[in-house]
Formats: C-alpha cells, sequence, structure tokens
C-alpha cells in the first residue's frame, strides 16, 4: 500500500490512471489480463452451461419466452 493512502484510494487512483491512459476497454481489457485465472473462453462457458442445462426445463422456458412475444 502507498503510504498514507487507504487500499480503497490506491486502487481507485489506480482504475482512474487506467481509464486516463487506456480508455474504458484498454482499462478492462488490462484487467481482465492481470487474471487470467478468472477467465474462461466462450466455448468452455458454454460447455459448462449444457452440462448443467435440463432440456425440458428450457424448451418450456423457450416456449413460454415464444408465447409473450406472440401476443
Amino acid at each position: 500500500m502507498v503510504r498514507g493512502m487507504e487500499q480503497s484510494e490506491v486502487i481507485e487512483r489506480g482504475v482512474n490512471a487506467l481509464y486516463k491512459e487506456l480508455g474504458p476497454a484498454g482499462a478492462k481489457r488490462f484487467i481482465a489480463l492481470t487474471h487470467p485465472s478468472h477467465r474462461e473462453d466462450s466455448v468452455t462457458q458454454h460447455r459448462k452451461w449444457q452440462a448443467r442445462l435440463k432440456k425440458e426445463d428450457f424448451f418450456k422456458e423457450m416456449r413460454e419466452a415464444y408465447k409473450k412475444i406472440e401476443k
């Protein structure tokens, strides 16, 4: 921690510096790169979603959603 600054202030100032220098998209990308263990590619995410998906519940939800759209 920077001497005399609370952790929250250091974080806030660091994020503000990233936004100023890199812009919102660049800052978000940088932050994501610093935590690669938290990132999964979309294929892995989709496969995990499919593994816990209950087919009948999914189709029931889709039919109900479609009915709402038709009205």
